[in-house]
């Protein structure tokens, strides 16, 4: 059995899964509220598993999280939890950058993304929205941008006559009101920021690229943004469950 998890930000996502690959139980935790009487009791559930887990891997953002994550299934479940970083993956894909500097969710999405035929470009709508570039086997790096709901929600936080409103498709550009200005703002702006981005690596490389959208907000940019796109939800914890696999 298999115990992978993505540590990021905003959430946690943690997933267990047979040796068939089978997913038995997911479980996501708002990071900001995370502490140990909590992270042990929606964790002990793996008490009966104990025996049959064979590697843990997490990727992780947050390293004060990880040490307490790894701590509590250390507890639990008396085995250690790899970080992705940690593992060996050279058979997987060929990092071309400091892999230091790369995050390990970035590396996990090229990983679960790569099938050594074709060019991808992983973008990522999370608190940060990430542009990844894999070239048949070679991560050879990305772009991070101001993540989306990150900037409205700055937004609101400063301007104490913005109201908070949920961000939606909208064809006019020319707002009518508070709300559907800002609306357009984000929506038309984002979509113009990714297109240019998706445009200026290609002019740089010369390649060509299938196009990845992943994260919560992928749904509201699927339509908007040039090029075929496809949606993959569960592409970081998948990228981590193939370096478990091969590690």
């Amino acid at each position: 059995m298999y115990l992978i998890g993505d540590i990021g930000n905003t959430e946690i996502k943690i997933c267990l899964f047979k040796s068939n690959l089978k997913l038995i139980k997911k479980i996501r935790i708002p990071t900001v509220f995370l502490n140990n009487n909590s992270l042990y009791s929606k964790l002990k559930f793996l008490k009966k598993y104990k025996n049959k887990i064979n590697k843990i891997v997490f990727s992780s953002v947050v390293p004060s999280v990880f040490k307490i994550i790894k701590f509590i299934l250390l507890k639990i479940i008396k085995k250690n939890c790899i970080e992705l970083k940690k593992c060996k993956f050279n058979n997987l894909i060929k990092v071309k950058v400091n892999k230091k500097q790369i995050g390990s969710d970035r590396l996990a999405n090229a990983i679960s993304a790569i099938d050594n035929k074709n060019n991808f470009i992983i973008i990522d709508f999370g608190t940060a929205t990430n542009f990844d570039i894999v070239i048949k086997n070679q991560y050879i790096g990305g772009i991070l941008a101001p993540g989306v709901q990150l900037s409205l929600n700055n937004l609101i936080d400063k301007a104490s006559l913005i109201p908070k409103i949920k961000l939606e498709k909208i064809n006019n550009v020319i707002g009518k009101n508070t709300n559907s200005a800002i609306r357009s703002g984000f929506y038309h702006g984002y979509t113009g920021l990714i297109d240019n981005i998706l445009k200026l690596i290609i002019k740089q490389t010369g390649k060509s690229y299938k196009i990845i959208l992943t994260g919560g907000l992928a749904y509201l940019f699927k339509d908007s943004i040039k090029g075929k796109k496809i949606i993959k939800r569960d592409l970081t914890i998948n990228g981590i469950l193939k370096v478990a696999i091969n590690s």
